[in-house]
């Protein structure tokens, strides 16, 4: 089943549809731009909003635990929201050191998720393998980089692979919305 393209008329060409990918896709790119302009600012930034997060998120494990103590786990439930209480306040108190803490936990998580893609690029090869081979082994190299630098790497890989996501996330948007457009323009009267 495909989809039918609408000819451009005036009424196709108020369709919020393509400008607003566009659109969308700007803004994600100036944000990109804004936080790659001072990395370090947009860790420490990020590592205080994730503490924010994670204490909420405690807070919530602690008031379940007392309202439903009818379910069983309750003390592991209490020790689960103490233990996410207490890493979003240490987020909280001090976002630089727990951004290096951060990226130590981030490389090791790279390394060891490249070694299993390869691995499992060999075992699944007829299923784009060499794809998820490449996949590894920039992993691999992405974690040993920040290993490379740490504890400095610490204050700005946050801030770094914030910024280029949005960057990514932004292109594809205006990609999208170019598309649109193009398919609404090429559609036949």
């Amino acid at each position: 089943m495909t989809a039918k393209s609408v000819p451009l008329t005036h009424e196709a060409a108020a369709d919020p549809s393509w400008w607003g990918a566009m659109l969308v896709g700007a803004v994600f790119v100036f944000a990109g731009l804004f936080v790659l302009g001072d990395v370090v600012a947009a860790t420490v930034i990020s590592a205080f909003l994730i503490g924010i997060l994670i204490a909420v998120a405690g807070v919530a494990e602690v008031f379940q635990a007392f309202y439903a103590q009818h379910w069983r786990g309750f003390a592991l439930r209490m020790l689960i929201g103490a233990l996410y209480i207490i890493c979003g306040l240490m987020l909280i108190s001090d976002p630089a050191r727990a951004s290096v803490v951060l990226a130590l936990v981030f490389a090791l998580s790279l390394v060891a998720s490249g070694i299993v893609r390869i691995f499992q690029a060999i075992q699944y090869w007829e299923w784009f393998g060499p794809l998820l081979l490449v996949s590894g082994i920039v992993g691999i190299a992405a974690g040993l980089v920040i290993l490379a630098n740490w504890p400095i790497s610490g204050l700005w890989v946050l801030g770094l692979v914030v910024g280029v996501d949005l960057i990514l996330h932004g292109l594809w948007w205006i990609s999208l919305g170019g598309r649109l457009r193009q398919e609404r323009r090429s559609a036949p009267s």
